[in-house]
């Protein structure tokens, strides 16, 4: 029971920002993205995604390489 009163507050702000968001867009309108700024939003996001990734490949090696370990012998006083 305690989780709803946490939960239905959140879900009712998600559907708030949600509404915000779509009547902004329609209120706004704009002009169309050009084609360079597709690709700049694409190279943005596979940049991401590559950053993203590669962090999370280091933290697995390192995890079961055992550079994470905490016996380090005599350095520890």
């Amino acid at each position: 029971m305690r989780s709803l009163y946490i939960l239905v507050p959140l879900f009712v702000l998600l559907l708030a920002a949600f509404w915000f968001a779509g009547r902004t867009w329609l209120h706004l309108g704009g002009n169309e993205i050009p084609l360079y700024g597709w690709v700049a939003i694409a190279g943005g996001v596979v940049f991401s995604l590559v950053v993203g990734i590669g962090l999370m490949t280091l933290i697995f090696y390192s995890h079961r390489h055992g550079y994470d370990d905490l016996d380090r012998g005599n350095d520890v006083p």
